[in-house]
């Protein structure tokens, strides 16, 4: 007895169109949504201090010895499971005044310790994203 004696094709058909309907719903609703702003968390572990800072998408904040640029900040909308990643560069100020690059990768707000850059006085990741912030917003450049 073969498949099409069991199941007629329509149900067959509509089975596998409610099937991709399902999916592409799911990947629809799953969207990332790139956002202006960059929440980080940063550690002086000399004083024990933490500190959140805002810093807008390529744009550069001075972190202590650090500066801290994000390329890409990610979020799902209020439907979703939020996952935050983004793209960070983080270069060191050394102290004969030279920058140098300690941290180019994605960064997991989920899982801070798995890219989280680790120097030996700070301490930053990535908390969160968001669409607007208390700082203001730097000056577009003509």
């Amino acid at each position: 007895m073969g498949l099409m004696t069991v199941f007629p094709r329509k149900r067959i058909v509509g089975a596998l169109i409610a099937l991709s309907l399902v999916f592409a719903a799911e990947g629809a609703s799953a969207a990332r949504i790139a956002n202006p702003v960059a929440v980080f968390k940063g550690i002086d572990k000399i004083t024990g201090r933490i500190t959140t800072f805002d810093v807008y998408v390529n744009e550069t904040v001075q972190y202590g010895a650090l500066q801290v640029t994000p390329k890409i900040c990610y979020s799902r909308d209020d439907t979703e499971a939020q996952k935050i990643d983004g793209f960070v560069e983080v270069d060191e100020i050394t102290l004969d005044r030279k920058i140098r690059r300690i941290f180019t990768g994605w960064m997991f707000a989920d899982s801070p310790g798995l890219n989280a850059v680790e120097h030996p006085i700070y301490d930053v990741w990535l908390t969160g994203c968001k669409q607007s912030s208390d700082v203001p917003a730097p000056k577009a450049t003509n």
